[in-house]
């Protein structure tokens, strides 16, 4: 009979399982716990999901929790999405993602696979992400208890600028501080929200975006900022009020020393893409600069560009490591993005090619290579699948390495028979999916052994893991 929607009480959680999900047993089925439940609690669950052999469920209460448990250190945890570990200590934090790897290596893959490598801890657990996007709602998402006093009092919520709620396109959480930007990201973005208060309440009208009705002004708000702590802001409203916005671009230029680069962007869409709009440059230079090891790296409101770069750095001084190239090789970089890892790499190889499908990445990467003075790396548009073809290694040489970086999904079954026919000597896979490389691995292994295995945490208080493999051609 199925559990769906039932309540279950004192689940006693054993475990950790992939994605973040907590795990118990339940007459002999296992249960995927979702709700921020560590192994060691006692809790109350819901199934959501119900099959023969698993099912998942939502923590509903805790009713003991584990001894190792942390006091998380934000206010909006178990709403917000973006940083669900807090409860963990930071060494258990990386030892379930080094455990993660491990797994699903043995159990996804079933591949032979030498000594993991202890994974690279983050030396900056808070502060570290260069990049934050906030979105802006007529009314806030309130937790259960304290939306019932709003509705007793017949208030309705405040507007938000803040994240998404996981799960949820349409509720977004008025965020005040977040832990995992540096300031003056947090102040600017308190300063904005602050500004559309107080014209809202003297204009006497909606300035902050209905994402059902799409009424409104304020959409969203992006903001990037580098090592240096400079920022580069892009505002996002519904419609053009000239005024308003000249208003609030001058106050922010001129309280915020830092903001070296404002863009505007009107998005008159239903939905809340920016890939096909084209920023306004108000102030600026309209890029900020990122230096990582050697080079600089140049990053406009679109590009992508790894969203930790401390420990961005790290992963390209392995990717290099592992690489060992002796400044004869000819090094593919597949997916290979604004080109990173190919410009990192560039000066121990003699020629170095990029594929990447987006165009903007493909400009951008351009831009990279000129920047640093680079004329021995070139970067060529278009999917990799259909690009990396034998007529184009004829015409710009057969790999010696190849480092590949694909999407969560992984490489296309395609693209790894490609892989195998061209038979590199070396190839370096660094993956944000283990569970998708793993797959990939169990194909590759036909003509290559895995020679070394190196996770890294990218992101700490998340549960995702990079992780790089060396394989060595047999």
């Amino acid at each position: 009979m199925s559990r769906r929607q039932q309540t279950i009480e004192r689940v006693s959680v054993l475990d950790y399982a992939a994605e973040g999900r907590a795990l118990a047993r339940l007459d002999g089925k296992v249960i995927f716990i979702e709700g921020g439940a560590v192994p060691g609690d006692e809790v109350d669950i819901r199934v959501i999901k119900d099959r023969k052999d698993w099912a998942i469920a939502r923590v509903v209460q805790f009713r003991k929790y584990a001894p190792q448990r942390v006091e998380p250190f934000c206010a909006h945890f178990g709403l917000c999405g973006g940083c669900a570990w807090q409860m963990l200590p930071y060494p258990q934090q990386l030892q379930y993602k080094q455990r993660q790897v491990q797994e699903v290596f043995q159990h996804i893959g079933r591949i032979s696979f030498p000594w993991i490598k202890p994974i690279i801890a983050a030396d900056r657990i808070t502060g570290y992400r260069n990049k934050a996007e906030f979105t802006a709602a007529d009314r806030a998402f309130l937790p259960e208890k304290t939306w019932e006093t709003f509705t007793y009092t017949q208030q309705t919520p405040p507007p938000a600028l803040g994240y998404h709620v996981a799960g949820h396109f349409d509720r977004v959480l008025q965020i005040e501080t977040c832990h995992l930007v540096p300031e003056p990201v947090n102040r600017l973005r308190n300063r904005v929200y602050a500004f559309c208060m107080q014209y809202q309440k003297q204009l006497g009208y909606q300035l902050f975006y209905h994402i059902r009705h799409h009424t409104g002004w304020l959409r969203g708000l992006s903001i990037r900022i580098n090592k240096q702590h400079e920022m580069m802001a892009n505002l996002i409203f519904a419609y053009a009020d000239q005024s308003l916005l000249r208003a609030l671009c001058d106050m922010l230029l001129r309280e915020f020393p830092e903001l070296s680069t404002l863009y505007v962007t009107i998005n008159t869409k239903k939905n809340d893409s920016l890939q096909d709009l084209e920023p306004e440059l108000v102030h600026g230079p309209g890029y900020l600069l990122e230096r990582l090891g050697a080079y600089v790296f140049k990053i406009g409101p679109k590009s992508f560009f790894q969203t930790n770069s401390y420990q961005a750095e790290r992963l390209y001084d392995q990717v290099k490591q592992m690489a060992a190239l002796r400044g004869t090789e000819t090094v593919y970089d597949l997916y290979c993005g604004t080109g990173s890892i190919g410009i990192y790499v560039a000066d121990q190889a003699a020629k170095v090619i990029g594929i990447e499908q987006v165009p903007e990445a493909v400009e951008d990467a351009r831009q990279n290579i000129r920047l640093n003075g680079l004329s021995h790396v070139q970067v060529y548009a278009g999917d990799v699948l259909e690009v990396w073809d034998e007529a184009f290694l004829a015409q710009h040489g057969r790999p010696d390495v190849v480092i590949t970086d694909p999407p969560r999904a992984g490489m296309h079954p395609k693209l790894v028979g490609r892989l195998l026919q061209v038979r590199p000597r070396l190839v370096i896979y660094v993956s944000c999916n283990p569970a998708t490389q793993a797959r990939d691995l169990q194909q590759l292994q036909q003509a290559y052994r895995i020679d070394e295995v190196q996770p890294l945490d990218m992101f700490p208080h998340t549960h995702h893991i990079e992780n790089i493999v060396k394989l060595v051609s047999i």
